[in-house]
């Protein structure tokens, strides 16, 4: 029998801090049809509050650091403002989306990173995903909209990079939906030229992937986006796309698609 198709949706702080452009993408996504999920990073709107709340800002070679008071503020942000606002908005466009952070059902959980060189504070990273729950939701018609928080299972809230949160969820639900990927971030996809918005690379399979690393096309803040892709992928996720907020449209055309 075949399997279902899911989309799995994340969006970053580009498009969460430009009203009109969350706006736009909330009513693309409400048109998605079938089920799908929502995962939402976090924006500025932390380091603001923080600074009005006269809270520094922790950074050690460009990572945040997440001490005791930065965790409550951003568990105030992520989980409570930004993602009632975005769920808010989806009901305004007749999608029936319930807001988590991992905590939620107890659906994503996380260990502390342990300290190497540096102590990152209340990061998380995932140990699994509650896919019973999240297949409950979405049986139930539900749009479930993640934030970027998990949870230690002993009443620790973690702060957890949106682009793993969205990889590990459609990884778990590949196992009963055909599952692609989406990450929604400022650029059309993966460029040949940075400096030429239409350069679009529409497909890329292994050999291709191989060949634009050879070539330092693929580098910098491109590097780990890709490998989260290509985990999830050798994970049973059918496909991942990369592009901006008009990917998600069912007629778009520019964006790239990655598959093995």
């Amino acid at each position: 029998m075949d399997k279902k198709k899911l989309s799995v949706v994340k969006i970053g702080g580009n498009v969460i801090e430009n009203t009109t452009e969350l706006d736009k993408f909330l009513t693309l996504f409400s048109k998605i049809e079938g089920p799908k999920i929502l995962v939402h990073g976090g924006g500025k709107l932390a380091t603001q509050l923080a600074s009005k709340l006269g809270i520094a800002s922790k950074l050690v070679n460009g990572r945040r650091i997440t001490d005791a008071d930065s965790i409550d503020i951003i568990t105030m942000v992520y989980g409570g403002l930004t993602n009632k606002k975005i769920v808010g908005k989806l009901q305004a466009n007749n999608c029936n989306a319930i807001g988590l952070s991992g905590a939620d059902g107890d659906a994503i959980q996380a260990h502390k990173r342990p300290v190497k060189n540096i102590d990152y504070g209340f990061v998380g990273d995932i140990d699994g995903v509650n896919t019973n729950l999240i297949t409950t939701l979405l049986n139930a018609d539900l749009t479930p909209v993640f934030c970027a928080l998990s949870h230690d299972g002993n009443g620790q809230i973690l702060n957890t990079n949106a682009d793993t949160i969205a990889s590990e969820i459609a990884i778990g639900m590949s196992k009963n939906f055909d599952t692609t990927l989406y990450y929604c971030f400022e650029k059309k996809g993966v460029l040949l030229d940075i400096k030429n918005e239409e350069s679009v690379v529409k497909h890329i399979n292994s050999n291709k992937y191989q060949e634009l690393l050879d070539q330092k096309i693929i580098a910098d803040g491109m590097l780990p986006k890709l490998e989260n892709c290509y985990h999830a992928l050798h994970h049973k996720v059918t496909k991942v796309c990369l592009g901006d907020i008009e990917m998600i449209k069912t007629d778009a055309t520019l964006f790239t698609t990655i598959t093995i």
